[in-house]
């Protein structure tokens, strides 16, 4: 099989599709790897890294994308990128697609493209393996965005997080007691920040009530409780998941108008669509915007800027399913592991994912 690892293309994207170790594996394996030039760069991979695995540099996107059977990508394609795809090629990456326009899954369709959404794989348990180390990641890294965007030069409010003797710590408000939304907690708990975590299921809330010890303020997420929270936030996260299908609207523009001015809103769901009305995607380069006078953080790929990190976390979730797709192909291995079948949003000219079905037929 030819396996792709383009280079990524959106902005601040410093991750890549499968590091030199995955490569050299694949090369034993009697697979042939073409790498894009410096598609590995921001990760720390050179070029000289990927030919020491046995892997052939490529100099053009168009030409990474011609040669592939499997292309490894991290973050969804760009327009150019899906107008290089050829028919019948099997993609794998961190899609969204339920979040994406409309015009790039019919692409899909014509093309019969299999993608595969490391965001949706979900094992029997409802658990999501390619996702859960890229959330943990997410959800650590929101503290220190919410900290230095809480500073006075950054535009907000000048407030320490954990406050000091004499003085309160900040009120801290996450919605979503899923991975990211619990390690960002974990995080926060950490600086020293009061925590409020929300969420629909009582029975995560108790997990959590055990598990930081009483340290976080529990509710579950009504709409009353939501509007009530943002009254008094200085930081509103929204980290909520609905595998396939675009993130659900929890917090209207009129909760917005109601939080104190130069607070700030981290939208973790905007990858989603997002899950606070007022949002929409920033990238690292412009992270940020003011409406309704509240500071916004809506990065897609918030981890994209961990390229070592995130590359490294993502591989090893990963490798399990590209090694067993490039051994036996992505039939046999739809059979042998339905934790990747649940992870296909189309596949020979259709679409395979209900909630994504759902979602596009929403806006058409």
């Amino acid at each position: 099989m030819n396996i792709c690892i383009p280079r990524e293309r959106r902005d601040s994207e410093f991750r890549v599709g499968l590091t030199p170790a995955g490569v050299r594996l694949l090369i034993q394996a009697g697979h042939t790897c073409y790498v894009e030039h410096e598609a590995g760069v921001g990760s720390g991979f050179s070029d000289y890294d990927y030919q020491q695995a046995g892997g052939q540099i490529v100099y053009s996107g168009e030409e990474i994308y011609g040669r592939a059977d499997l292309l490894l990508k991290v973050a969804r394609p760009t327009d150019e990128e899906f107008n290089w795809m050829r028919q019948g090629q099997i993609i794998m990456g961190f899609l969204h697609l339920a979040a994406g326009r409309s015009e790039k899954i019919d692409l899909l369709l014509d093309k019969q493209i299999t993608a595969v959404g490391y965001e949706i794989i979900q094992d029997e348990a409802g658990d999501l393996p390619v996702l859960i180390p890229l959330s943990q990641a997410g959800g650590r890294m929101v503290p220190q965005v919410a900290a230095t965007m809480s500073q006075n030069n950054f535009g907000g409010k000048g407030i320490l997080l954990g406050g000091v003797p004499g003085v309160p710590p900040a009120e801290v408000i996450i919605l979503g007691a899923g991975t990211a939304g619990t390690a960002a907690a974990r995080n926060f708990l950490g600086l020293g920040a009061t925590v409020h975590i929300l969420d629909h299921s009582l029975n995560r809330l108790r997990v959590l009530d055990r598990e930081f010890q009483g340290r976080v303020v529990t509710m579950v997420s009504h709409a009353f409780n939501i509007e009530k929270v943002c009254r008094f936030a200085d930081v509103l996260v929204g980290s909520v998941l609905i595998p396939g299908a675009r993130a659900p609207m929890l917090v209207s523009r009129e909760m917005v108008k109601s939080m104190r001015s130069r607070s700030i809103i981290i939208d973790l769901a905007i990858d989603q669509g997002g899950c606070i009305e007022t949002s929409r995607p920033t990238t690292h380069s412009n992270p940020i915007f003011i409406e309704e006078d509240i500071i916004h953080y809506c990065v897609p790929n918030v981890t994209g800027v961990l390229g070592r990190t995130a590359t490294h976390a993502l591989n090893n979730a990963s490798w399990p399913i590209v090694q067993m797709v490039a051994e036996i192909g992505i039939e046999k291995a739809f059979e042998r592991n339905p934790a990747i079948l649940r992870g296909v949003y189309t596949h020979r000219g259709e679409i395979v994912h209900q909630k994504m079905q759902d979602s596009l037929q929403g806006r058409r």
